[in-house]
């Protein structure tokens, strides 16, 4: 079994049995996996932030959180991203 270890050693296939082909003589290597897993968002260059929030809001979006099986903090940075990408796309 061959282990990839970039995301561009994967082609772009044509059909699901393609893909499956592929992915029955290939393997994402460990690296790969866990990167893929972390996320672009979860990258070393993070910064911790402060950030005030009525106690009230705060259970609600972790109560909405956890109604999506998502981290509530992860859900935070997915709106403010999706926000930011709005508000740029609106200029």
């Amino acid at each position: 079994m061959n282990v990839i270890n970039s995301w561009e050693e994967v082609p772009l296939f044509d059909s699901e049995e393609a893909e499956a082909s592929f992915w029955a003589e290939n393997r994402p290597s460990l690296r790969l996996m866990e990167a893929a897993v972390a996320g672009p968002t979860e990258s070393v260059e993070s910064v911790t932030i402060t950030l005030r929030i009525d106690p009230r809001m705060l259970a609600k979006i972790k109560r909405l959180a956890r109604s999506r099986y998502l981290n509530y903090q992860s859900m935070i940075k997915q709106w403010l991203s999706e926000r930011l990408e709005r508000e740029l796309r609106e200029r």
